[in-house]
């Protein structure tokens, strides 16, 4: 009878179990096929050409020819270059893939400042298979933010989220053209926010473990509204592939970057003149603070900002412009962030007290670390060399503020008549007789309308100074 009431007892326990089984509602996983079908439109592949120059011997190849990486592979000395042969520059061109995002339906697009940092020529291909050559609007390398345009109308748009409000955990897809292949969708979740990472001191990534490739850079990093939160922009690898952390520029930096990049062709950023470094619980103790926290002033430029406001090695700023410093990296991106010339208000720790200090920021000129080899090199390589041996490029709006001029040509390589006029590699074409140069069809209208035997004068800039060089048209084409 007892066995009988504990079979009773047993079955009607996973008769409950069952019910509350059935009861309990299924954890649905994400669906992105509405996303993708509706911001997948907006997504768009990036293609870039790059000439890339090597020097070589004369009849004999450099060092990348392919009997040197016989040598190289094989453990043998490499043969030497024979004797009483000049260097000789040689070209090849290089191509390179990545993706963006159309931002506003009049051909401005978002990517990364590396995909497009050594292009002589950017394509912007659409998905629906439409090719356009893009203009370079500006690009920073400090976030590796670039802003491109393409001339085209009414083109579908992203829809512009908040990373802000972005949560830990939270699903994100992102969509991309990996190792080439067009419009790839991939997803995951955030792993973490405001990540620093080595000589990336101007932002907060976003970190996910989303599969992001080769080619996926500059790609949109969707939240699960269809809204852009991000922009994919590096792995951490040691294959060179995917091993599950992607780090994303967050969308409210990249924005803000693109609104200056839009307006002024660059981006200014604000500086202190002071080195950092994290202060640990041993120093805080030391210090006399009752916790972690802060920028501790390890050293103070000369005549800086900071050092005419008073500040001083050891000060530890707790505060700018009453927003806490928790860590180390969250000063440089506050500061960056501040117009020059206007003041902010640092509290900082001295002597075991708080102290209010008065602050005005100075201009940050330079990229640094890592940075600078995502500087833009300029725009469309353009030539005419049959006939003048001339090979130039546009300057980006940074290049051409540094040297002080509103346009100039970039003299990539002169051979024959320009050569012969006194024209040399890195000197900046500025003008032509008495006008200033205003575009790449103007100087080359006028040397095309130059006959043979006649004279073009041309203003030279090189170094700290300028100089007229009058280049010659030949009697007949140069090989």
């Amino acid at each position: 009878m007892i066995k009988k009431h504990w079979l009773i007892a047993g079955l009607l326990a996973l008769g409950f179990s069952a019910a509350a089984q059935a009861a309990t509602p299924a954890v649905a996983l994400p669906d992105f096929t509405q996303l993708v079908e509706k911001e997948g439109k907006a997504v768009v592949n990036i293609s870039t050409t790059a000439t890339i120059r090597e020097t070589a011997a004369v009849g004999q190849g450099g060092p990348n020819d392919d009997v040197f990486d016989l040598f190289r592979r094989f453990g043998f000395p490499t043969p030497p270059l024979q004797r009483g042969q000049p260097d000789q520059p040689q070209e090849r061109q290089a191509q390179s893939l990545g993706s963006g995002f159309i931002i506003d339906s009049a051909g401005y697009v978002l990517t990364n400042a590396h995909v497009i940092a050594q292009a002589d020529e950017i394509k912007v291909k659409l998905t629906d298979k439409r090719e356009f050559k893009a203009k370079v609007i500006g690009s920073d390398a400090s976030t590796d933010v670039a802003l491109l345009k393409i001339e085209a109308t009414n083109l579908p748009k992203v829809d512009i989220g908040n990373s802000e409000k972005l949560k830990v955990g939270e699903w994100v897809a992102a969509i991309g053209a990996p190792f080439g292949f067009e419009n790839s969708v991939t997803a995951g979740i955030v792993s973490a926010k405001g990540r620093s990472l080595p000589d990336e001191t101007f932002v907060p990534f976003i970190q996910t473990d989303v599969a992001i490739n080769p080619g996926n850079s500059g790609g949109p990093l969707f939240n699960l509204s269809g809204e852009v939160v991000g922009i994919n922009s590096q792995i951490y690898s040691r294959s060179g592939g995917f091993m599950g952390l992607s780090f994303s520029i967050p969308i409210d930096v990249a924005m803000k970057v693109a609104e200056e990049l839009k307006a002024n062709g660059h981006v200014t950023r604000g500086k202190i003149g002071v080195t950092i470094q994290e202060v640990s619980e041993e120093l805080a103790k030391s210090f006399g603070l009752t916790k972690a926290g802060g920028a501790l002033l390890s050293a103070v430029e000369k005549d800086g900002p900071a050092d005419k406001a008073g500040l001083k090695a050891g000060d530890i700023i707790l505060k700018y412009n009453g927003q806490a410093i928790q860590t180390t990296s969250d000063l440089p991106r506050l500061v960056t962030a501040t117009k020059p010339a206007t003041i902010a208000k640092v509290q900082i720790w001295r002597d075991r007290v708080a102290r209010d200090v008065s602050v005005t920021i100075g201009k940050l000129d330079v990229a640094t670390g890592s940075s600078r080899e995502r500087e833009y090199k300029g725009g469309q390589a353009q030539e005419d060399s049959n006939r003048f041996g001339l090979t130039v490029r546009e300057l980006n709006p940074r290049q051409l503020k540094e040297i002080g001029i509103k346009f100039g040509l970039l003299v990539q390589g002169a051979i024959g008549a320009a050569a012969r006029a006194g024209i040399q590699q890195n000197d900046v074409i500025a003008g032509i007789g008495g006008s200033d140069l205003t575009s790449m069809q103007q100087l080359r209208g006028a040397l095309n309308a130059l006959k043979p035997g006649e004279t073009l004068p041309l203003r030279v800039m090189r170094g700290d100074g300028a100089l007229f060089m009058s280049i010659k048209a030949p009697e007949k084409a140069e090989k």
